[in-house]
């Protein structure tokens, strides 16, 4: 038998036990319940990972138990509370342990990311306006990221993170630009520098504290989110050393409404270890007195739309991989997918695009969200 409480608190969501709609949890294992209760976030997700309970549509579970404030009434269990003593006493960012994302997360395989990225392979919010397609979505992202820098030919502009290399090989082949692209990813900086063959793009493994030089232009593109509260200063800090004068700046990461200090514990364990969501007031207070903030762009609705439609591909690709992961694995990363959907429907996170120029130089304000050019007719976005 389920425990009732856990009973109780999901049906406040709308979410029942083995019940008909596609959302509702149906249960294999008995110990599910106690399993759940006990461990809270890091129980849900491992219980799904073996087995114990199924969802036909996870995404939407997940949107109703985060709309519900069901999270709320158990954020202050000790349990929840001492998962975030690591982060509050320590610097689980420093640069030593800089590449335990790389080496438990990107380093997975790229012929795994390769398979349900789509043809632009990038890990990062598309932008789906006036398309469904995965691939043009991605390429809308990718132009809006130049556009709002004011790319032009002959400039350098420094890729912090860099991926995959797909917005090193778009800026260099689009926009004539030179791109250093740093990155500590065997991984993805061995792809990136096959993509960007024969393009004025170097690919540096390098730690973002370690970059030297100055350059016309900076784009920072799903990396702020390793980066960690006690580093934000320093990342702006040498984001602001690098950037010549009259350049700019734009960040592209998820954020969370509300300051905290670590992930999702499940998300931590088994996806990002050391992954941390900067909010709104914490990526303020890093560029305060060294960045204006020209535009803060939310596209959070279209990383719904990206989640969803990477795990389509993935469930599409994966007999290729399952010999090779295993079902535990699968689940997994469904559970991963499924879940971000759900938690950018309901808002809870949110996907930002900053764009910055140096403080105290007085430079005319950069043209944040000009037409793009790509279509018949060009996208304008609000």
């Amino acid at each position: 038998m389920v425990d009732r409480t856990l009973v109780s608190l999901l049906n406040e969501a709308g979410v029942e036990i083995n019940g008909d709609n596609p959302w509702d949890i149906r249960v294999h294992d008995e110990r599910f319940g106690s399993r759940v209760m006990r461990e809270l976030n890091l129980g849900l997700g491992e219980s799904y990972m073996d087995g114990w309970w199924d969802c036909e549509r996870l995404d939407e579970l997940f949107h109703r138990l985060l709309t519900s404030g069901i999270e709320k009434k158990i954020r202050g269990s000790p349990r929840y509370l001492l998962r975030l003593l690591p982060a509050v006493l320590f610097n689980l960012q420093s640069r030593a342990r800089s590449r335990l994302i790389a080496k438990r997360h990107y380093d997975l395989g790229n012929d795994l990311f390769l398979s349900f990225l789509g043809a632009t392979v990038q890990y990062s919010c598309a932008y789906f306006e006036g398309t469904d397609d995965l691939d043009e979505a991605q390429r809308n992202k990718l132009r809006m990221i130049c556009e709002k820098l004011g790319l032009c030919a002959g400039e350098h502009l420094l890729d912090i993170g860099c991926g995959f290399g797909g917005l090193a090989r778009f800026a260099a082949a689009e926009y004539g630009c030179e791109v250093t692209a740093v990155n500590i990813s065997r991984e993805q900086m061995r792809h990136a520098r096959d993509i960007c063959a024969g393009l004025p793009v170097r690919v540096l493994d390098q730690d973002y504290r370690a970059i030297e030089g100055r350059f016309d232009k900076i784009a920072s593109v799903g990396m702020f989110e390793h980066v960690g509260r006690r580093n934000y200063r320093t990342f702006m800090r040498v984001a602001h050393r690098c950037l010549s004068p009259g350049g700019v700046f734009l960040l592209h990461t998820i954020g969370g409404n509300v300051t905290c200090f670590n992930c999702d514990p499940w998300i931590a364990k088994h996806i990002f270890p050391v992954g941390m969501l900067p909010s709104a007031a914490l990526v303020g207070k890093a560029a305060e007195g060294l960045f204006v903030i020209e535009d803060w762009h939310n596209i959070g609705p279209h990383y719904d739309k990206t989640l969803m439609a990477w795990n389509r591909n993935f469930q599409a690709a994966w007999p290729g991989f399952a010999e090779r992961y295993g079902e535990r694995f699968r689940r997994m990363w469904e559970y991963y997918l499924l879940s971000c959907a759900g938690a950018f429907r309901a808002r809870r996170i949110q996907a930002w695009q900053v764009v910055m120029t140096k403080d105290g130089v007085g430079r005319p304000q950069p043209a944040c969200r000009p037409a793009f050019a790509g279509r018949d007719e060009p996208v304008r976005w609000n």
